[in-house]
């Protein structure tokens, strides 16, 4: 029971300097380097405080960035410095103090390259694990999970939003045709075009194969509409100028109705798209949710 309390409290401090500013951050940081210069200070040269150091250079740098890390590893070997200084009035040697917080600063300074690098390390195997390889968009994974956490948000605040799924129709004669490379490129070229239509609030995902999503959040019916024909015309263009017997099915669900979760959304336009490619393919099917 204490395990999931810690955990539960621990995750909702993470959460919370997650949404700080860096500024904040390097502030909180010199806090915590101040009151541990202090304590030091107080409790005299007979007790070793420097792990202590350690939380606010981990905190800032994972938080705040390896600038931010480096900033606060300096101002706690000078917070060192300056409690030597202070409590130890004679040295063998006036470079001793000196000397010692030179190589304090290279020890905090290399556990700040570390952790910086542990963290790009992180942040790139999960935008690996989020992104679709050939296109460059988001890939079904993380859709699902960027589409769940906007329909939570939509249904919070009662507001709308549209759901498009595209589909190349005949993308396999075009691989058996002209290769797949030639495919590969056609690929990359809709979701292009579907970035360079789309707002940077909209999320947008190659679902695997030939297939596209787009979430428009706070998109009705009307404007969803214009976004799919705007699509299509672009993407039937590119396809005639080089050649390609391609053309485009898509399905639009406007949801005034907020579903329960996203696979009852996928699967509703999913099917949508479906009718649209058994009636002849090439077409905007739409439908509103109320």
């Amino acid at each position: 029971m204490l395990g999931i309390i810690v955990e539960k409290a621990m995750g909702m401090v993470i959460k919370r300097l997650h949404r700080c500013s860096k500024a904040f951050l390097i502030i909180l940081g010199f806090l915590f380097t101040l009151f541990i210069g202090i304590a030091r200070y107080l409790t005299g040269p007979e007790w070793s405080v420097s792990l202590f150091y350690l939380f606010p250079i981990f905190m800032v740098t994972w938080f705040a960035g390896r600038e931010a890390g480096i900033l606060i590893s300096i101002i706690s070997t000078l917070s060192w410095l300056a409690a030597d200084l202070l409590m130890i009035h004679s040295f063998s040697s006036s470079l001793v103090p000196y000397l010692n917080e030179a190589f304090r600063l290279i020890t905090f300074l290399v556990i700040t390259f570390i952790l910086s690098g542990l963290k790009d390390a992180l942040e790139n195997q999960k935008n690996l694990a989020m992104t679709d390889p050939l296109t460059g968009i988001a890939n079904r994974r993380a859709f699902l999970e960027l589409a769940s956490i906007e329909i939570n948000r939509a249904r919070r605040f009662k507001r709308p939003f549209s759901l498009m799924y595209m589909d190349i129709d005949d993308f396999k004669i075009i691989n058996d045709s002209f290769g797949h490379a030639i495919g590969d490129i056609l690929l990359r070229k809709v979701a292009e075009t579907i970035k360079n239509n789309t707002r940077a609030i909209d999320i947008t995902a190659r679902l695997g194969g030939d297939e596209f999503a787009i979430l428009l959040p706070e998109t009705g019916v009307g404007s969803s509409y214009a976004v799919a024909c705007k699509l299509r015309t672009e993407l039937s263009a590119l396809a005639q100028e080089n050649g390609w017997p391609a053309t485009f099915s898509i399905g639009v669900i406007t949801f005034n109705r907020i579903p329960s979760n996203i696979d009852e959304a996928t699967k509703k336009v999913d099917l949508l798209m479906y009718s649209g490619k058994q009636a002849g393919k090439n077409a905007i099917k739409r439908e509103v949710i109320n």
